[in-house]
């Protein structure tokens, strides 16, 4: 598997992920009509002109989407039995159509499962950045690792 099990993931383990990717105005449109969101602020151009941004803003979640789903091929990819959360997300700049998002991800908490020796829990922080470098999207989630088999 090209996911890492708990035994390989070590406090402080960094990853950056690649493809990145440059948002087109079709995800964001898909996006939005896929998870039923029908805010303006993502969807009308006119709109979106008035605000202090004056320009469509990405849905925030396809970000977070992005962010967590870039990831997994280095971190979770068959070694996970799922998510356990999603702590202290953020947004601290917006995401606008034409921006190319990378996103790394840093290990920063571990311990094993108490009731279950098979797993543990791994603490992955996640941030994702525009081109310019700014961070577009911080986010803590906890995921259930599988050990590696005997």
């Amino acid at each position: 598997m090209a996911g890492k099990y708990f035994e390989e993931l070590t406090m402080g383990m960094e990853f950056t992920h690649q493809p990145s990717r440059t948002v087109t105005e079709t995800d964001n449109l898909l996006f939005s009509a896929l998870t039923m969101n029908p805010q303006p602020l993502h969807l009308d151009a006119e709109f979106a002109s008035k605000t202090q941004h004056g320009q469509i803003l990405v849905n925030s979640i396809f970000t977070l989407g992005f962010v967590v789903g870039v990831s997994v091929g280095d971190t979770t990819l068959g070694t996970t039995l799922g998510n356990l959360g999603f702590d202290k997300t953020t947004f601290p700049n917006p995401v606008f159509i034409g921006d190319t998002l990378t996103a790394r991800t840093k290990v920063v908490e571990k311990r094993e499962s108490k009731s279950k020796p098979d797993r543990g829990v791994v603490i992955f922080e996640h941030t994702c950045t525009n081109q310019r470098g700014e961070v577009v999207c911080v986010c803590l989630r906890g995921g259930m690792m599988l050990r590696k088999p005997a």
